[in-house]
């Protein structure tokens, strides 16, 4: 009875020293990082989540070029965000917590949603676990305080630099023209030569181009009454573009042959093209300026951060790719 419990004992440890060592198997280390280490469960998870968020905004070549800087950039990026997370962990003047609920609550109020129990549906019907997502959201505010407090708080733009850079660059304050357009479509079925020549005999007897659209017109906008809408330069198909340049306000294209049918276009509207004053373009050329600087200044953070750090890849190809 003895040898009996003897061996069951031994079988029971010999099995938990298996498991064991499959854990150590499955969670395989792909960096380390400092006192952290990345898993290859972890970059998994990591990289899954991403190429789900890839499929549903890209398609065809620019989805294969996301793809390719994903596999690439991927691990770099999980190293940054762990180097990120343990700066954080230093800041005590930061309140996570405060920042969470000012956050939470302005998304309620934005969304129309009045408690947190429904703020949880919601989420849920999303697919997403609200314990999972408030650690997203704290791990990102501490990850964002690092960045404001190291990197945003050391950039200053002088308004010569902003008043310079609208000088210097006309190019991208420049509004392109836009037109207001009515349109008549008629589809190609069926004899359209007679209809065609009727639609222009009635314009030119003074016959409103509007009316004539609600009652001729086989595309949607003859429930508007020609509306066709407003376009800037480059917004237009080309053939319907290059038409409509040579119209002055009032006056109508010839008809143009457009993939399955027939277009008269009537320009309403012109607005010329214009350089932006510089009150209009202030802001914006600000935050680009900031936006810059900050790019530069947050490489060379990290560049700083990770040189002072211990940092060791295990695994520079954890899924083999």
């Amino acid at each position: 009875m003895k040898t009996t419990r003897l061996c069951l004992s031994f079988l029971l440890l010999f099995f938990s020293v298996a498991f064991l060592y499959d854990q150590e198997v499955v969670e395989e280390i792909v960096a380390i990082v400092n006192n952290d280490i990345i898993t290859l469960s972890e970059y998994r998870a990591e990289f899954q989540a991403n190429y789900q968020a890839l499929r549903a905004q890209f398609q065809g070549e620019e989805f294969d070029k996301q793809y390719d800087y994903l596999k690439q950039n991927l691990l770099n990026q999980i190293i940054t965000d762990v180097l990120l997370m343990q700066e954080a962990e230093k800041m005590e003047d930061f309140n996570v917590e405060e920042q969470m609920k000012i956050y939470i609550d302005n998304l309620k109020k934005k969304n129309n949603i009045e408690s947190d129990e429904e703020f949880i549906r919601i989420l849920r019907q999303q697919g997403m676990d609200y314990d999972e997502w408030r650690k997203m959201l704290r791990n990102n505010l501490l990850k964002e305080a690092v960045i404001v407090s190291q990197v945003h708080r050391s950039i200053v733009i002088d308004e010569s630099e902003i008043v310079s850079y609208h000088k210097s660059h006309p190019e991208e304050f420049t509004e392109p023209p836009e037109y207001m357009l009515k349109a008549i479509y008629i589809s190609s079925d069926g004899e359209v030569e007679a209809v065609k020549r009727e639609i222009i005999d009635k314009i030119a007897a003074g016959e409103d181009f509007g009316s004539l659209a609600s009652q001729y017109s086989t595309g949607p906008e003859k429930d508007a009454n020609g509306d066709l809408g407003t376009f800037k330069k480059g917004e237009l198909a080309n053939d319907l573009e290059e038409a409509v340049e040579k119209l002055k306000v009032g006056e109508t294209t010839p008809w143009i042959q457009f993939r399955n049918g027939w277009y008269l276009l009537k320009l309403m509207e012109k607005k010329e093209s214009r350089l932006r004053a510089f009150e209009e373009a202030r802001k914006e050329i600000e935050q680009q300026l900031f936006s810059q600087r900050a790019q530069k200044r947050f490489e060379e953070f990290m560049k700083e951060l990770r040189a002072k750090s211990y940092v060791k890849i295990l695994k520079p190809n954890p899924l083999g790719f």
